[in-house]
C-alpha cells in the first residue's frame, strides 16, 4: 500500500509540474482534469462553477468524460438542492464520496441530478479561492469558488484515502491558480482601464459635440467590458423623470435601445434621491435581484439580463445636491453576470468625468447662448437701423409731394414692402364713424378692397366715436380666431381676407381721421413691438401729411380766391405765395439753423417788419433769441444778448430778473409759458405805448426797439418749445388778421420742421450709436478668440487688458486679484507709455462692491466690475481715465461687464486644465509606487524562502552534528581507555606473539597511538566549526524575530561575515580580502533582525564585488574592507554602523541614482538593481534610520547606516505596514 501511495505522489507531482503556469486559466482547467482523469482512470471529470451573487447557481465550464457517456458542458444548475451544505464546503473545505448512488441517502433533487448526469459514485472536492490580499495580522479568507467533481458512471467505486489526496491536492492548486489569474486579469484590466480612462479624458477635453463624446466612450467602454449594450440613458425630471437613451453601443444581435422611451412610475420617489447621493446599482440577475415589477419590466423589454447603472451626475463635489443628469447603463443580454469591484470602479471614473463633460457643455451653451442673444441684439439694432433708414426714406418721399393721394400710394406700397406682409390699406372715418378704403397696396392673389368694399359700418366705433384709436392706441391681433372677437367682427374681418392684423390711427391734430392697418392674410402672424411702433410713426407721418395738405389746399384755395379779386387781395396773395415758397424751403432742408434763418427772412420780407425773430424757451423757462432777420439801423439782438446780460426776453408780461448768461424771464419761469401753454396761438400790439403796459414791460420793449410786435406759439408737437415774433421799430401797426394766420401758419411749419430735426438727430444718434456698438462687438469677439487661444491664464490676462485699453480708449486696464482676506493684489495691467506699471500694488477700495445705479451719469477716473470664478469673486476688471474724470456709458461698462465673464471662464478653464495635469501626475506616481511594490513584494517572498531554505539547512544539519558533538566526549574516553590498556598490554606482555606483532606492524600501531587523540581532537575543533556556522546562519535567517527587538548589531555582522566567507578567503586567482573590525560599544538596539542582516549582506556583497573587480586590473593592491560601528557624536540617540572598501569608487553621476529601483552598474545577468534600493527602504522607511554614500575614485566607497537606538511610533509595523 506505501509503494501504491508513493507512486501516486510521483504521479501527482508528475501532473502538476505538466502544467505549465503562463498557460491561460481555460487551458489549464482543461490539462488538470485530463490529468486527474487518467490518474485516478474515473469516467468523468468537471469543474462546477458557483455563482453567488445569483443565488448559488453553478455551471460546468470544463470537463474531461469518456467516449460512452454523456457530456455536461455548459449544464446550468440553476435549483442547487443542498445549497445548506455550501457553507460547510467554504468554511470545513468538506469533501463528499459516495461510492454507491442507489446505496446513498439523497433526496429525490439529488437523486434526479445523479441520474440525469449518469452518476454511479462520485467524489467531490470544494475548490476554494484564498483571498491572501490582508495584512499578516488579518486571517486569510476564503471563498468558495466551486467543485471538482469525479465521477463513475459504469458502476460503483470505494474512493481510496490517495485518491481523496489528490483530488484534494489538484483542487487545492486549481484554487491558486485562479487566485494568480484573477490577479493577472485585474492588473491587466486596471492597464487597460487607464488607456481607455485616459483616452477618454482626452475626447472630453476635446471640444467635440457631446454627442460625439457619449458615443465615442461608449464604444470604448463595451470593447473594455466586453459588455452586450453599452447605453447614455437622459432623463427628463419636468417629465416625472421619463427618460430615454440617447447614445449607445450594442452587439449586432440585440436590438437598439434608442428608440425606446422609458418610464418608470416607481423612480422618482425611489431611486432619484439615491442616485443623486452617487449611488451605484450592479445586478447580476435581474429575475435573482428583487426588483420591482415594472422595473423588471423595462428590463426585459431591453433584453438585458445583468446590468451596471452609475449615476450622471453635474455639479458633483460641490455642497449643493448634484443635478441627475442621467444614467451610463452597462448591459450583459446574454446571460448573467458577475460584476467585479474594479469594472464598477472604471465606470464610476467614467461617469465622472461624463459629469465633467456635461458642466462643460452647459458652460459652452450658455457662453453660445449669451453670443446668441448678443448676435441677436445686433442684428435687431441692424434691422432698426435699417428701418429707421427706410422710414426716413419714406417721410422723404411723402415730402416730396403734397398730393394727398400720391403720398398714400407711396406710404401703403413701402410700408407693404417694409413689414412684409400681404396687405396695407388707409381706412378713411367718415362723419358718423363709418368708413372706407381710400389706399391700399396688396400682393398678387388678394382681392382689392378700394373700390369693391361698400361703406363699412362698425357700430362699436360709431358708438364710441373711433374707440381706443380716438386716445392715439394702436391695436395688433396675430390670430383673428384667437383674439375673442365676436362672430360678426370675424366675419368682417374675413371678407378683407384678414388672419392677423395692426392697426394705428391717423391724427392730424387732435382729431381722429382714419386708421392705417396692415394684414397678413394667409396664416397667423406675431407682431413685433418694433413693427407696431414703425406702423405708429407713420401715422404720425400721414397725419402730418393730410394737415400739410389741408393747409396746402386752404392756401391753394385762398389763392383762388385771392385770384378772383387781384387787385384787393394782390398782397394776401403774394403772401400765400411767399408762405408756400417758405414751407417748400423748410422741406428742402433738414438743418434747423438753416430752417429759422430762412424763415426769419422770408417773413420779415413778406411782412415788411422791422425785425423777425424766433425766440426758444429753456427748460426752467427762461431763452435765449436764436435767429432774427433784422433791416439796417436797428440793432442785433442775438448779438446785443451776448454783449449785454441785462436785455430780458420777455414777450408777455414784466417781471424780469438780471441774470448772467442767459436771458430769464422769472415771470414765464414761474408760471411755466404762461397763455401760450394753454394754447394761446398768438398775441398782437399795435403800439406798446397804448396798450397799459407797465413801465418796466415798455423798458423791456424798448430795449428791443419795438413799438408794435404780432407774437405766435411754436409747439413742437404738443409742447411749447419757442416764440415766432414780427416787431415793427419805427411806428405803430395794425397787424391784419391774415398776417397772423401767416405767422401761425409758419410757426406750425416749424414746429412740424422740429419734431422731424430732433426725429432725424435721433435716427442719427441711434446708427452712430449702432455703429459704434456694432465696432465693439466685433472688437469684444476678437478679445474673446484671443483669450480662447491660449490657456495660460497670465497670457490670458496681458492680452485681455491690453485689448480693452485699446477698444474702450482708455489710459489703463488692470486686473486686481483678491485674497482670501480680502486683500488682494494687481496681477496684470496695460497702460500708456507715460503711465507707471500698477501690477503687485495693493489696491486701496473697500472690499465690499457696491452696484453702480447711475454709471453714466456721474464723471469718475474709473469703473471696475467683478470676475467671478463659479459663484465666487475671484477679483476686478479695472478701467482707468486717469488723466481726467470720464462720463462712463452703460455700453462700455456692459463691453467690461462681458470680459469680465470670460475671464472668469478662463479662470475656470485653467484651473481645471490644472486638475487635469494634476490627476496625471499622481496617476503616473501611482503607477511607479505600484511597479515598486510589486518588486518588493517579489524580493520579500525571495528572501521569505532564502531564509526558509537557510533555517531548515541549519536545522537539518544542526540535529546530526549534534549527535556527532555530543558523542565525541564518550569516543575520547573510550580512545584513552583503549590507549591506556595498550600500554599496559605493552608494559606486561613485552613479546607478544608473532601474530600480534605482524598486526602491530602492519596497521603501525605507533602512529595510530600517537595520532588518534589528535585526530579526535581535530574532530572536535570541525564540529564545533559546524556548530558555529549552522548558529550563523540561523543568527542571519532570524525567522523567530519578525517583529522589532533589540538585537546584538555585532552579532548579525559576524553571522553575515561567516557566511561570505567562501568568498572572502584566499583563492588560487585571488588574494584573500582582509576584514578590519573597528567595533565601538553599542547597546541592544531595537530593530527588525532579518532586514537589517540583509542589509548587511547586500552592503557587504557589492564590497566584495567591486573589490574583485579592482583585483582584475591591479593585482597587486591589498583588498580590503573595513566595518566601524559607534554611537553617533553628532546625535546620541542613534549609531553608526560603516562599511569602506578600498575599491574603484563610483562616480557622482551614479551615485546619485545608486538608490533608484533597478538601477545598476553591474553586466546584464549579473545585477538586478534591488540590492541597494531595497536597502534603502528597509533603512529609511521601516527602521526610520539613513543611509548615506561616500566615494572617489579609485579611493573606494563608504556606506554609512544611521539607525535610531530608541524606536518611536512613527516608524513603519512591518506586521501590519501602518505608521
Amino acid at each position: 500500500m506505501a509503494v501504491e501511495n508513493q507512486e501516486y505522489k510521483k504521479k501527482l507531482a508528475t501532473a502538476i509540474a505538466s502544467i505549465p503556469a503562463s498557460l491561460d486559466r481555460e487551458t489549464i482547467f482543461q490539462i488538470t482534469i485530463t490529468e486527474i482523469r487518467q490518474l485516478i482512470n474515473a469516467d468523468r471529470v468537471a469543474l462546477l462553477r458557483f455563482y453567488p451573487q445569483l443565488n448559488w447557481q453553478g455551471e460546468f465550464i470544463c470537463e474531461d468524460v469518456a467516449d460512452d457517456w454523456n457530456s455536461i458542458l455548459g449544464v446550468r444548475v440553476e435549483h442547487w438542492p443542498f445549497r445548506e451544505e455550501l457553507a460547510a464546503y467554504n468554511t470545513e473545505g468538506y469533501i463528499e464520496t459516495i461510492t454507491d448512488i442507489e446505496q446513498a441517502t439523497l433526496s429525490e433533487s439529488e437523486a434526479k441530478i445523479c441520474q440525469k448526469f449518469q452518476v454511479q459514485a462520485h467524489l467531490v472536492v470544494p475548490i476554494l479561492k484564498v483571498d491572501n490580499t490582508k495584512d499578516a495580522t488579518t486571517l486569510t479568507k476564503t471563498e468558495l469558488w466551486g467543485l471538482l467533481c469525479i465521477h463513475q458512471c459504469s458502476s460503483s467505486r470505494q474512493w481510496q484515502d490517495v485518491e481523496i489526496e489528490l483530488a484534494q491536492t489538484m483542487a487545492q492548486n486549481l484554487g491558486v491558480v485562479i487566485k494568480n489569474t484573477d490577479l493577472l486579469e485585474a492588473a491587466h484590466y486596471q492597464v487597460q482601464q487607464q488607456k481607455a480612462l485616459a483616452r477618454v479624458i482626452k475626447r472630453i477635453r476635446t471640444p467635440l459635440d457631446l454627442e460625439e463624446i457619449f458615443k465615442i466612450t461608449a464604444t470604448e467602454v463595451r470593447q473594455l467590458l466586453k459588455a452586450d449594450r453599452v447605453g447614455v440613458f437622459r432623463f427628463y425630471p419636468e417629465r416625472d423623470w421619463e427618460g430615454e437613451f440617447v447614445s449607445e453601443d450594442v452587439g449586432a444581435e440585440w436590438n437598439s435601445a434608442l428608440a425606446v422611451k422609458v418610464y418608470d412610475h416607481c423612480f422618482g420617489e425611489q431611486f432619484a434621491v439615491h442616485y443623486q447621493k452617487g449611488r451605484i446599482q450592479a445586478v447580476a440577475d435581474i429575475y435573482q435581484a428583487g426588483l420591482s415589477d415594472c422595473h423588471a419590466e423595462i428590463l426585459a423589454q431591453l433584453q438585458v439580463r445583468a446590468n451596471l447603472v452609475v449615476p450622471l451626475l453635474k455639479g458633483a463635489g460641490t455642497e449643493i445636491l448634484p443635478e441627475l443628469w442621467g444614467l451610463l447603463c452597462i448591459h450583459q443580454c446574454s446571460s448573467p453576470r458577475h460584476w467585479q469591484d474594479y469594472e464598477i470602479e472604471f465606470v464610476q471614473q467614467i461617469a465622472d468625468h461624463f459629469g465633467v463633460a456635461l458642466q462643460q457643455e452647459d458652460a459652452l451653451r450658455q457662453k453660445v447662448e449669451q453670443q446668441a442673444a448678443q448676435l441677436t441684439i445686433s442684428r435687431e439694432k441692424e434691422k432698426l437701423a435699417k428701418s429707421q433708414k427706410i422710414v426716413g426714406n419714406l417721410f422723404n418721399k411723402i415730402r416730396l409731394s403734397l398730393e394727398i393721394e400720391t403720398i398714400f400710394a407711396t406710404a401703403t406700397q413701402e410700408v407693404r414692402k417694409l413689414l412684409q406682409v400681404e396687405r396695407v390699406a388707409i381706412y378713411k372715418f367718415l362723419p358718423d364713424f363709418s368708413g372706407e378704403f381710400i389706399a391700399e397696396s396688396f400682393a398678387e392673389g388678394w382681392t382689392p378692397l378700394v373700390g369693391v368694399q361698400p361703406i363699412i359700418k362698425d357700430t362699436f366705433l360709431q358708438e364710441t366715436q373711433g374707440g381706443r384709436y380716438a386716445n392715439n392706441e394702436t391695436l395688433a391681433v396675430d390670430d383673428i380666431y384667437q383674439a375673442g372677437h365676436t362672430e360678426c367682427h370675424v366675419q368682417l374681418l374675413e371678407q378683407f381676407e384678414a388672419r392677423a392684423y395692426a392697426l394705428v390711427p391717423i391724427l392730424p391734430g387732435e382729431k381722429l381721421w382714419g386708421l392705417l392697418a396692415a394684414y397678413q392674410n394667409s396664416a397667423p402672424h406675431h407682431w413685433q413691438k418694433d413693427e407696431v411702433d414703425l406702423l405708429a410713426q407713420i401715422g404720425v407721418q400721414l397725419g402730418v401729411a393730410l394737415q400739410q395738405a389741408e393747409y396746402f389746399q386752404k392756401v391753394q384755395e385762398q389763392s383762388v380766391q385771392l385770384a378772383a379779386r387781384a387787385t384787393a387781395m394782390e398782397r394776401s396773395a403774394e403772401r400765400e405765395k411767399t408762405l408756400a415758397a417758405i414751407v417748400d424751403k423748410m422741406r428742402r432742408s433738414l438743418d434747423i439753423e438753416t430752417i429759422f434763418q430762412t424763415t426769419t427772412q422770408e417773413v420779415q420780407q413778406l411782412l415788411d417788419a422791422d425785425r423777425v425773430a424766433i425766440f426758444r424757451f429753456n427748460d426752467d423757462w427762461s431763452g435765449e433769441f436764436v435767429a432774427e432777420s433784422v433791416t439796417e439801423g436797428w440793432i442785433q439782438l442775438i448779438q446785443e444778448q451776448k454783449e449785454n446780460p441785462k436785455i430780458p426776453a420777455n414777450v408777455s408780461q414784466c417781471s424780469i430778473r438780471n441774470l448772467q448768461n442767459s436771458l430769464t424771464d422769472t415771470y414765464l419761469q414761474e408760471i411755466k409759458g404762461g397763455d401760450f401753454t394753454r394754447g394761446l396761438i398768438y398775441r398782437t400790439c399795435k403800439d406798446i405805448y397804448n396798450s397799459g403796459f407797465s413801465d418796466c414791460y415798455i423798458e423791456v420793449l424798448e430795449s428791443y426797439q419795438a413799438r408794435s410786435y404780432a407774437i405766435v406759439a411754436i409747439y413742437q408737437g404738443k409742447k411749447l418749445w419757442g416764440l415766432l415774433a414780427a416787431y415793427q421799430n419805427s411806428a405803430p401797426r395794425e397787424w391784419e388778421t391774415a398776417e397772423v394766420k401767416l405767422l401761425a401758419q409758419i410757426s406750425v411749419q416749424l414746429g412740424v420742421a422740429l419734431q422731424q430735426a430732433e426725429y432725424l438727430k435721433k435716427v442719427q444718434a441711434q446708427a452712430a450709436e449702432l455703429e459704434k456698438a456694432t465696432e465693439r462687438q466685433k472688437a469684444l469677439s476678437t478679445t474673446i478668440d484671443r483669450i480662447r487661444q491660449s490657456l495660460d491664464i497670465n497670457t490670458i490676462f496681458q492680452t485681455t487688458t491690453q485689448e480693452v485699453r485699446q477698444l474702450l480708449e482708455v489710459e489703463r486696464v488692470a486686473i486686481y486679484r483678491f485674497y482670501p482676506d480680502w486683500s488682494g493684489e494687481f496681477v496684470a495691467d496695460s497702460m500708456i507709455d507715460e503711465w507707471t506699471p500698477i501690477v503687485q500694488t495693493p489696491l486701496a477700495i473697500n472690499p465690499v462692491i457696491i452696484k453702480l445705479t447711475n454709471a453714466g451719469k456721474l464723471p469718475r477716473n474709473e469703473t471696475f466690475v467683478p470676475i467671478l470664478q463659479g459663484e465666487k469673486l475671484w477679483g476686478l476688471l479695472v478701467a482707468y481715465q486717469n488723466s481726467s474724470r470720464r462720463y462712463w456709458q452703460d455700453e462700455e461698462i456692459n463691453l467690461l461687464a462681458q470680459v469680465g465673464v470670460q475671464l472668469g471662464i478662463a479662470l475656470q478653464q485653467a484651473e481645471l486644465l490644472e486638475k487635469t495635469r494634476t490627476q496625471t501626475e499622481e496617476l503616473t506616481k501611482t503607477l511607479e509606487e505600484l511597479k515598486q511594490t510589486q518588486v518588493q513584494m517579489v524580493q520579500a517572498e525571495k528572501m521569505a524562502s532564502l531564509g526558509q531554505l537557510v533555517a531548515g539547512i541549519a536545522h537539518e544539519i544542526n540535529n546530526p552534528v549534534n549527535f556527532i558533538f555530543g558523542n565525541l566526549t564518550h569516543v575520547d574516553e573510550y580512545a584513552k581507555s583503549l590507549l591506556n590498556l595498550m600500554k599496559l598490554y605493552h608494559q606486561h606482555y613485552l613479546e607478544p606473539v608473532p601474530e600480534i606483532k605482524e598486526v602491530s606492524e602492519d596497521i603501525d600501531l605507533e602512529f595510530i597511538i600517537k595520532d588518534l587523540p589528535k585526530t579526535i581532537d581535530s574532530m572536535k575543533i570541525g564540529a564545533e566549526r559546524i556548530r558555529q556556522l549552522v548558529l550563523s546562519l540561523r543568527t542571519f535567517s532570524r525567522l523567530d524575530e519578525s517583529k522589532m527587538k533589540k538585537v546584538d548589531l555585532h552579532a548579525g555582522i559576524d553571522s553575515t561575515l561567516l557566511i561570505l566567507q567562501h568568498r572572502l578567503k584566499l583563492k588560487p586567482e585571488l588574494p584573500q580580502i582582509t576584514i578590519v573590525k573597528n567595533y565601538g560599544d553599542l547597546p541592544l538596539v531595537p530593530c527588525y533582525a532579518a532586514p537589517i542582516n540583509q542589509v548587511f549582506m547586500n552592503l557587504l556583497s557589492n564590497a566584495i564585488d567591486t573589490l574583485e573587480e579592482k583585483l582584475k586590473t591591479d593585482k597587486f593592491f591589498t583588498p580590503t574592507i573595513t566595518i566601524t560601528t559607534e554611537i553617533n557624536p553628532d546625535n546620541l540617540d542613534t549609531v553608526l554602523i560603516k562599511i569602506a572598501d578600498n575599491g574603484l569608487g563610483i562616480t557622482q553621476e551614479v551615485k546619485d541614482k545608486i538608490f533608484d529601483l533597478f538601477f545598476t552598474t553591474k553586466d546584464v545577468g549579473k545585477g538586478t538593481g534591488l540590492g541597494l534600493s531595497i536597502s534603502y527602504e528597509i533603512i529609511v522607511q521601516k527602521h526610520g534610520g539613513q543611509l548615506f554614500c561616500n566615494s572617489q575614485i579609485g579611493q573606494g566607497t563608504e556606506f554609512i547606516i544611521q539607525i535610531p537606538i530608541h524606536q518611536e511610533s512613527g516608524v513603519r509595523s512591518q506586521e501590519s505596514g501602518e505608521i
